[in-house]
């Protein structure tokens, strides 16, 4: 089984869950979205807000591939391109942390170690870009939108409160722990991933 974690590029968007493509949950503030959501503008606006962080940052995310084929997937941007993160309570997050956004992986993809390396490839690439840590705004009651992350997952595998909150905690783990993760984290892994979009991933055509 061949496996490969890509960068997320324009070319890649089509990779995404559908609801993902469509969704700008985090990549907008929550007037622009709305407005957005209501005109059918947002896939278009997905594809710009990732067209620009690429141009002034880099890639925003990473697409796991088995195969060939799209089996999940991680979003994440320095808070500067994460707007809706300032209407939450505990937001935006710290100067020298990325914002994971969301994150998901197919149900019988997991439990095969791919959440582990998903994550610490991400690590691996915020610390190449010099940043300290991940830090999520996290969902505490698992009912919110699903491209919220959920926080007990998040804490069992090492994300700590900075924030406190009854409902949107902001979460961080410090980005040297993920590369020292082993199988034991699975199984929080698996949870997390498996909380947000429950949509099947698309072949490429």
């Amino acid at each position: 089984m061949g496996r490969q974690l890509v960068p997320l590029t324009l070319d890649r968007l089509s990779d995404l869950p559908p609801t993902c493509r469509r969704c700008v949950f985090w990549e907008l503030d929550p007037v622009r979205g709305g407005r957005a959501e209501r005109a059918g503008e947002s896939e278009a606006e997905k594809e710009a807000w990732v067209s620009a962080v690429l141009l002034e940052w880099g890639s925003c995310g990473r697409v796991v591939l088995v195969d060939g084929r799209p089996v999940g997937f991680a979003l994440y941007a320095p808070p500067a391109f994460v707007p809706r993160a300032t209407a939450f309570p505990t937001g935006p997050v710290s100067p020298d942390a990325v914002q994971l956004m969301t994150a998901a992986l197919l149900p019988e993809f997991r439990g095969q170690g791919l959440g582990r390396v998903m994550v610490q490839t991400v690590a691996k690439d915020a610390l190449q870009r010099r940043f300290r840590a991940l830090e999520v705004i996290a969902d505490a009651r698992g009912k919110e939108p699903r491209c919220m992350l959920p926080a007990e997952p998040l804490r069992a595998v090492g994300f700590k409160t900075v924030r406190q909150h009854q409902r949107y905690p902001r979460l961080r783990l410090e980005l040297r722990t993920t590369l020292s993760w082993k199988a034991d984290v699975e199984r929080a892994l698996d949870q997390l991933l498996g909380a947000v979009h429950k949509d099947p991933v698309p072949r490429p055509l």
